[in-house]
């Protein structure tokens, strides 16, 4: 069967959809299982607000995202330093949301490329999902290059804020089914090779969280951590039939639900494009970047954005250029 939604349509729905998800599942953040669909009990969820969020606003997940793309647009390819620059002056203009591992990351004073290794190091702990709410935009980008690329660059993005390689290795998987999905395939097919391709070390654990059968009331961790925030987005995919139902099963979980719906909505964003997100999420969907001035991205800004990822990481691939 030919899938009938166009590439760029789905690298829209990527960028948008994790955009819409952040900023629909923010006000729901830390709240009980269930919260969601309470709200709005007919189903046709709004862009609410609450919790220190206006309606639509989208939260650090998406700004780390578009910092990402700003450097692989500007850099043109990966440079790491310029990548973490960018979250270090963000960081330092005082978001309203940023994670306690991230931010001491960004904030600690050590090198670019010492921060985060140290960090785990001194902590044991760095394995939360912040490597995977910001992977959107760079999985457009890389996916042109093929598995092995785009892999290699989430683990090398991730690894700026993130010191495990579980956290490489789940943002790695997360890239690889963008681009399976991308090319008009099933992302939930793609699972095995995906898997099989992350290193030895982590393959066992992710394994078992990204199985068919596996429920996020199987997590053994909060949704913070990456491997229920990537299991349960896939869960979601897996068990809803449209954009806007999979992003209210991942809200509805409760926990950390603007990363999850952000995960979740780039999934089902590439799966079914853009145009299955609906107008009243994109219409007030807007994205604030502190310590970047009064630059302020709403969806068409973000659409432009998508189509531009799209269509420089075709370009170096197709010129045979290493983007990472």
């Amino acid at each position: 069967m030919i899938d009938p939604v166009p590439r760029t349509s789905k690298a829209l729905g990527t960028v948008l959809g994790s955009a819409v998800g952040d900023a629909l599942g923010a006000p729901f953040e830390f709240g009980m299982p269930g919260t969601y669909s309470a709200r709005f009990p007919d189903g046709v969820g709004e862009m609410c607000g609450g919790g220190g969020w206006d309606p639509g606003e989208a939260t650090d997940d998406t700004q780390m995202a578009v910092l990402v793309a700003d450097s692989l647009l500007e850099r043109g390819g990966l440079d790491p330093q310029d990548v973490f620059g960018r979250f270090r002056r963000w960081a330092a203009g005082d978001p309203k949301d940023i994670g306690l591992q991230t931010e001491d990351v960004l904030t600690n004073g050590h090198p670019w490329d010492l921060a985060a290794a140290l960090h785990f190091q001194t902590t044991g702990r760095a394995a939360g999902n912040g490597s995977l709410m910001r992977a959107a935009t760079s999985a457009v980008y890389f996916a042109p290059a093929g598995r092995a690329a785009t892999m290699a660059a989430a683990g090398r993005i991730a690894a700026l804020t993130h010191g495990d390689g579980a956290a490489w290795a789940g943002t790695a998987v997360f890239h690889e089914l963008i681009r399976v999905a991308l090319t008009g395939s099933d992302p939930l097919t793609a699972l095995p090779d995906a898997v099989a391709a992350i290193p030895d070390d982590h393959r066992a654990r992710w394994a078992v969280v990204l199985a068919p059968d596996w429920h996020p009331d199987l997590a053994t961790e909060f949704n913070g951590a990456v491997w229920p925030c990537l299991g349960s987005a896939l869960w979601a995919l897996r068990t809803t039939d449209s954009f806007e139902t999979a992003l209210a099963a991942a809200i509805d979980l409760g926990g950390d639900t603007d990363t999850v719906a952000a995960v979740t909505g780039a999934l089902a964003g590439a799966v079914y494009g853009a145009a299955a997100i609906p107008a009243r999420w994109t219409g007030p969907l807007h994205v604030p970047l502190p310590g970047f001035g009064d630059r302020v991205l709403r969806a068409p800004d973000l659409a432009d954005l998508a189509r531009r990822l799209d269509a420089q990481g075709r370009r170096l691939a197709d010129g045979g250029a290493r983007p990472y």
